[in-house]
C-alpha cells in the first residue's frame, strides 16, 4: 500500500482514505452533506476557525473571505466508507494543509454528532502522484463514477456523493476545476461516453486482478 509521497506544486495527486476497521464514515444524507461543504469551505488559504459559523453567515461579504483556494479540486468521490479526491497543488504544502482540515474537521463533526471518540480516519490520508495526463483522465472517470464502479444500492446508496452531477452539467455546486478535463472534449456528451467506458476497462482491470498502475497508480479502493 503505498503512503504519501513528496508534494509537489503544480502536481496531481490521487488522494484517498477510509474508515478505520473499514467503519463507515457517513451514516445519513446530513453527513453526506456536511462532507461535501467542507470539501468546499476548507479549501480556503484563509483558515476557517468553525465552519458551522460559516454555514451560519452565506452573505457575500463573509463568504469572500474564503475565496482564495488552498488546492484545486478536480473531482471527488465520496462513497460509505472511504473517500477519493484528485487534486492540484497551487501552494506550497496547500494539499497536506487541506487534507489535515477536511479529515481533522469532519471527524470533530462526526464524533460530536453521533457520540463518539477517537479516529474516524484510517491513518493519514495516502496520495499518488498523477504522472501522465492519460493516468488523469482515466482516474477522473474512476473517481466520478466511484458508486458504479462499488455497485452501491440499497439504503446506503442515498448517501453516496461524486463530482459526476457538476461534470455533466446537473450540479451547481461548483467545487471542481473541471477545465482541465472537460477542455480535453469535443462536449460533455463526449466525456461521458469516455468516462463510462472508461469505467468498463477499469472494472475489467479489478475483477481479473490486473496491476491498475497505469491507469490508477500503485492503488485503489
Amino acid at each position: 500500500m503505498p503512503t504519501r509521497e513528496k508534494i509537489s506544486i503544480g502536481e496531481h495527486y490521487h488522494v484517498y482514505n477510509r474508515g478505520v476497521d473499514r467503519r463507515a464514515i457517513v451514516n445519513d444524507a446530513k453527513d453526506a452533506s456536511r462532507f461535501i461543504q467542507s470539501l468546499k469551505f476548507f479549501n480556503s488559504v484563509k483558515p476557517i476557525v468553525s465552519l458551522r459559523e460559516v454555514l451560519s453567515d452565506q452573505s457575500e461579504k463573509n463568504i469572500k473571505k474564503f475565496t482564495k483556494q488552498l488546492v484545486e479540486i478536480v473531482c471527488y468521490a465520496l462513497n460509505t466508507n472511504h473517500y477519493h479526491i484528485l487534486l492540484k497543488e497551487i501552494n506550497e504544502g496547500g494539499i497536506s494543509e487541506f487534507m489535515k482540515r477536511l479529515n481533522g474537521g469532519y471527524t470533530w463533526y462526526f464524533n460530536n454528532r453521533h457520540k463518539r471518540s477517537g479516529s474516524l480516519f484510517q491513518g493519514r490520508f495516502k496520495s499518488v502522484h498523477i504522472k501522465s495526463n492519460e493516468q488523469l483522465l482515466h482516474l477522473s472517470a474512476y473517481v466520478n463514477l466511484n458508486e458504479k464502479g462499488h455497485s452501491i444500492s440499497g439504503s446506503t446508496a442515498g448517501n453516496i456523493r461524486s463530482s459526476w452531477n457538476e461534470y455533466i452539467g446537473k450540479s451547481n455546486y461548483n467545487i471542481c476545476n473541471k477545465e482541465i478535463i472537460l477542455k480535453q472534449f469535443r462536449s460533455i456528451k463526449e466525456y461521458k461516453k469516455f468516462a463510462e467506458l472508461s469505467l468498463k476497462d477499469i472494472l475489467r482491470i479489478k475483477k481479473n486482478k490486473e496491476v491498475p498502475e497505469m491507469l490508477l497508480g500503485r492503488y485503489f479502493y
